[in-house]
């Protein structure tokens, strides 16, 4: 596309805007959209990985190759946007013609004109919705299809231009208005909110509660990477008043304060945070413990007082700059915070040249010289990949930054697509800009309270994954495989391991580290989004309900009716589901349960609605999470795995067994209110070693502090699973629960069920096929026992206690039980039994189920 004149220079430019099969010479993952502009004092670059796509414009120093800095942060954004609707994007632009950096006015000048132009070269490109049809741009050849949807964002060098997007948005008459570019005068200002920090704190708090370090009121070390004056770092460092900042740096100064008085450098920090373009030498000499001081970093040595070496754990009395800056990165703390901008630590396997910031090869250390104890990544890059992978294997906790600083770009998201919402109403006179910007102010901690949730959801996720890793390693190697061959992922780009490596992860059963299952987390999140956005999920009527979760209340209250028509509506349920399904259930369940049913993820996700309701699993996860800080971490992982493997078997069960009548409504009426009845029971139902061992799982959780009644309920849950079948025989006979239930069980324990359960439990899940084994026997043992059940409440129909009913049927059918009852003796008496004796001993039940009905 010419532009003929720049509006507002004179000169023109040229756009190009290309499909994938048009940028041949970009490496994987291909966008799906590039848009190009060129003039003679800018060339720009937008890349979109999806026709809803979003992320922010930088302004890049890389004149060379800028285009594969926005690639590779464009990849970045897509793992960063699984959280959100959108897949990601990203543009940037080079100036060209900048004049000498010592006027700083003069410069900031040209960036905004290169800025404006690659704003007006973007929408001149982009259909518009006007009247609620779409309209292209006027004097454009197109030969793809509608594509309205272009939002850009605050990026390195672009954080105060919103504003001046959203201007070229009016003047464009562009339908998103000034959600065009969120954070704007009208908009979530993501440093007053702090919530890309607060969104990081969920995953250092994450962190410590799992080292058993309650940081809200033990005071705790850490060292920095950034100044007090920017928003991730500032907002972080102010997050807990009894941070002990050591030591931080950015471009401009190095900060020591070797033993610092908690309240006094904390109000020192704010008071910095809130001076404009405030820098470490702002910083109060008075308010430095002895022995520290600010120091710049174009000194050509820095003296270290005796308690700055103490604090720091070196010997060496004097340091250039750059050598003290690597002995803070090596600092024994608990938290080392990074809110800055570089990449400050490698993995000992890769070279300088593989990080791609020389800026700071002179600093930069290995990930096993890192002796903090947890990483926050407040900043994007801080480390490689491959240098959390390294620091995870050494004890180190730490997710990765598209994880800690998700809440950002969730913030935006929120904000972009509630103006959607509220600019209807605008230009139908339904509501004005003022009420629009109250409404929006109001909804600030709503909004944030939403974007929190995911980052502790997320982060939560990860940690049961991590709990159980050595277990799920076989399934996490699947998924990978999977992926690769779908044309997801390329496991190299993201530092996962090989097969050669996972295989021996496998014999030393150590499992996928906390970095690379949150790269999984991710790409779990990408590929059910794609299943699910093509579906016909948003038309589910249950389903659809989670549209309105997404919002806040106060929106929800006056804008109830309207969000139903809003444009994105299909995007944000399947989002929702999405994220629900893989923050609850982790990032391989779907495919899992897909491998051993066969039924779309669509059904897949309708049995995991249904299910969670039916088991009370929202109320049991709201308990175990109401725990933060109360029980060790661990207990509460350990719990949350037990309620998520009963979701499990119930949604599995809900496949195979109401395929036909998978409306989730319909299935929590017919089975909630039945499965409570029997939890109620389970006491009465139990006998022998399996009350024994229910009674000592309720011990054990009460020894760490876990209340009385959530003991219960958790320690019931292994056999919670068959009220499904009691329930489903109840009904199909048109009986009351308890006498059902009672039978149940009763014939159960007469025919050594339980031993039969807790031997198949105690198989060696030694990979993806013995595992797959074990969970068919259950579930054979559970459909048999339906079976038998069914056909002895119509043979024993006018019985009326449950034991005398079992011993009329097991004294009538004497020859079928007697020969059952003896290949279970043989199993008993042979003392380890192994998968090919049990599979045995499931046909025997099999046998006896159909064949009853034969023998006298």
């Amino acid at each position: 596309f010419q532009k003929d004149a720049d509006r507002q220079s004179g000169k023109g430019y040229v756009a190009f805007k290309l499909d994938s099969k048009g940028v041949p010479d970009l490496p994987p993952p291909l966008p799906m959209f590039e848009i190009f502009i060129y003039a003679p004092w800018v060339e720009g670059v937008h890349l979109r990985g999806g026709r809803v796509s979003r992320g922010g414009i930088r302004w890049s120093d890389r004149r060379e190759d800028f285009r594969t800095e926005i690639l590779g942060l464009m990849k970045a954004q897509m793992v960063k946007n699984a959280v959100i609707v959108p897949v990601g994007a990203k543009g940037g632009f080079v100036c060209k013609q900048l004049p000498p950096t010592d006027d700083r006015d003069a410069v900031q000048r040209e960036i905004i004109r290169c800025y404006q132009t690659f704003m007006r070269g973007l929408l001149d490109l982009t259909d518009n919705r006007v009247d609620g049809t779409i309209e292209p741009p006027p004097d454009v050849v197109s030969y793809d299809g509608d594509d309205p949807y272009l939002v850009v964002a605050a990026d390195k060098g672009t954080a105060a231009f919103s504003d001046i997007a959203n201007e070229i948005a009016a003047e464009y008459g562009f339908w998103l208005g000034d959600a065009f570019a969120s954070g704007g005068l009208h908009g979530y200002d993501h440093k007053k909110m702090g919530i890309t920090a607060r969104g990081a704190w969920e995953g250092v708090n994450r962190h410590f509660r799992e080292l058993d370090l309650d940081i809200r009121t033990t005071p705790f070390t850490a060292v920095g990477i950034g100044d007090m004056s920017g928003d991730v770092f500032g907002n972080g460092m102010l997050q807990r008043a009894n941070i002990r900042l050591i030591a931080a740096f950015d471009h401009r100064h190095i900060f020591l304060d070797p033993n610092p008085e908690t309240k006094r450098a904390f109000a020192e920090r704010k008071r910095l945070f809130e001076l404009p373009r405030s820098s470490w030498n702002d910083y109060d000499r008075e308010a430095i413990s002895a022995g520290g001081g600010v120091y710049p970093r174009t000194a050509k040595s820095i003296l270290l007082s005796p308690k700055a070496r103490a604090a720091l754990s070196v010997e060496a009395e004097r340091l250039a700059p750059n050598q003290l800056i690597q002995v803070i990165l090596r600092a024994p703390v608990d938290l080392l915070w990074n809110g800055g901008i570089g990449t400050y630590v490698k993995a000992t396997t890769e070279r300088h040249s593989d990080v791609g910031d020389r800026g700071n090869d002179n600093v930069r250390i290995n990930a096993n010289e890192l002796r903090c104890r947890v990483t926050g990544e407040g900043g994007n890059l801080g480390l490689t990949q491959l240098a959390r992978v390294e620091f995870a294997h050494g004890g180190g906790k730490i997710n990765t930054d598209a994880i800690d600083n998700s809440a950002g770009v969730d913030c935006s998201d929120h904000e972009v697509n509630i103006k959607i919402l509220l600019n209807r109403e605008l230009t139908q006179n339904r509501l004005t800009l003022a009420r629009r910007n109250e409404l929006l102010t109001a909804m600030t901690d709503e909004v944030a309270e939403l974007v929190l949730r995911d980052n502790y959801l997320q982060t939560q996720a990860i940690s049961i994954a991590a709990s159980q890793a050595a277990d799920l390693l076989s399934g996490h190697a699947r998924m990978i495989g999977k992926l690769e061959r779908e044309g997801l992922l390329k496991r190299a780009l993201e530092a996962l391991p090989n097969d050669e490596e996972l295989a021996k992860r496998e014999v030393a059963k150590t499992g996928l580290t906390r970095p690379e299952l949150a790269v999984l987390l991710a790409y779990g999140k990408i590929w059910l989004n794609t299943q699910l956005v093509d579906s016909a999920i948003a038309d589910d009527a249950y389903l659809a309900r989670t549209l309105r979760d997404y919002f806040p209340a106060t929106l929800r209250a006056r804008f109830g009716p309207e969000l139903e028509d809003h444009p994105l509506r299909r995007e944000i349920i399947a989002t929702y589901v999405t994220n629900d399904m893989v923050n609850r259930m982790g990032s391989t369940f779907c495919m899992q349960v897909q491998e051993r049913t066969g039924d779309r993820t669509s059904d897949i996700a309708r049995a995991y609605w249904a299910a969670r309701e039916i088991f009370e699993a929202r109320a049991l996860w709201s308990a175990i999470e109401g725990l933060d800080n109360k029980v060790a971490a661990a207990s509460q992982l350990a719990m949350m795995a037990a309620v998520n493997r009963l979701v499990d078997r119930g949604a599995i069960w809900l496949l195979r067994n109401r395929r036909t009548s998978l409306d989730i409504a319909t299935n929590i009426e017919y089975f909630a209110a039945g499965v409570k009845t029997v939890r109620g029971r389970v006491p009465h139902l139990l006998r022998g070693p399996a009350r024994d061992a229910v009674t000592t799982r309720i011990r054990q959780l009460r020894s760490k502090a876990v209340p009385n009644e959530l003991a219960r309920h958790v320690a019931y849950l292994e056999v919670l699973f068959a009220a499904l079948n009691i329930v489903m025989v109840a009904r199909n006979m048109d009986m009351e629960i308890e006498p059902v239930a009672d039978t149940y069980f009763e014939l159960g324990i007469s025919l050594a069920f339980d031993w039969l359960h807790e031997r198949v439990a105690a198989l060696p899940g030694l990979d993806h096929w013995h595992r797959g084994a074990r969970a068919m026997l259950r579930d054979e043992l559970n459909a048999e026992l339906r079976v038998l059940t069914t056909e002895l409440l119509k043979y024993t129909r006018d019985i009326k206690t449950s034991k005398e009913r079992v011993r009329v049927w097991l004294a009538d059918k004497k020859a079928a039980v007697r020969h059952y009852l003896n290949v279970i003796d043989d199993l008993k008496s042979s003392g380890k039994t192994d998968l090919a004796m049990l599979t045995v001993a499931v046909r025997e039940v099999r046998s006896l189920a159909r064949g009853v009905g034969e023998f006298v």
